[in-house]
């Protein structure tokens, strides 16, 4: 039976892909900051799920995420979903850190454990993680998260050129969503072709399995990268970009 481990799987994708894997017959892993969501899951699944608490910019994390995997009996894939985001025009400094550290730090952290997990047991297991097309510009309005999406498509890529060259086997799969209404967006804002997590989390879930080495979700975004991508540079930067804006809120007539 197949293992997967998911980080970040209290809300959002990483609950939902959670409660699919589980539902399909997969041993499921599951760790988060939040417990409440991992004890539920845990309930609903108890030969299947294992859970662990887990702060991903914590200097524990790497060694409760290998007694997830301990407790879990092994892992063929691990799937990190944790991190953060801020729409920070401002660059409130204190926000613009926290977004580096999970989705930077926090990021190389957990995913480095899981890459020298399948090096020591030789297993050719599977790295997945869910980035964002944000990754494609750097958005004003919101840049340490889309720099931090960069930086997670270029790390993923070395390692696996670090997994080719010492022949280790392991698959790497970045999936690249667009918006997707979980919490981590303000429900006051409206964000541009957003996406529900009951269209978004099959998806995601079919390309882990079938290892697609970059995924971006949906066939709607895919597009707009396309097109994005080809924007230079001098004319992107005096561009002003929105990329929510407030919800019209209609008062309701007295009675």
């Amino acid at each position: 039976m197949k293992r997967i481990v998911i980080m970040g799987a209290s809300s959002g994708i990483g609950l939902r892909t959670a409660e699919i894997f589980a539902l399909t017959g997969w041993h499921v892993g599951v760790a988060a900051r939040n417990e409440g969501p991992l004890r539920a899951l845990k309930e609903m699944f108890p030969t299947q799920v294992e859970y662990e608490v887990i702060d991903v910019t914590r200097s524990d994390a790497p060694h409760k995420l290998t007694e997830l995997i301990r407790r879990l009996g092994g892992m063929d894939v691990y799937f990190h979903v944790a991190g953060i985001f801020s729409e920070n025009p401002c660059l409130d400094l204190d926000k613009e850190v926290a977004v580096t550290e999970t989705n930077t730090t926090g990021f190389v952290r957990m995913v480095d454990t899981a890459y020298h997990y399948f090096c020591l047991t030789r297993i050719k297991g599977t790295i997945a993680a869910v980035t964002s097309v944000a990754g494609v510009k750097g958005i004003g309005r919101m840049a340490a998260y889309s720099a931090s999406k960069r930086f997670q498509w270029n790390y993923l890529e070395a390692l696996e050129q670090l997994s080719n060259n010492k022949r280790a086997g392991i698959s790497f799969v970045d999936i690249r969503p667009g918006w997707v209404r979980t919490p981590l967006l303000d429900k006051e804002r409206k964000y541009p072709v957003s996406m529900s997590l009951d269209h978004v989390a099959p998806l995601v879930v079919d390309a882990i399995e079938r290892k697609i080495r970059i995924a971006v979700v949906d066939w709607r975004w895919a597009i707009g990268v396309f097109f994005w991508r080809l924007i230079p540079g001098c004319l992107w930067v005096k561009m002003p970009v929105k990329v929510s804006r407030a919800v019209k809120r209609i008062p309701r007539p007295a009675k």
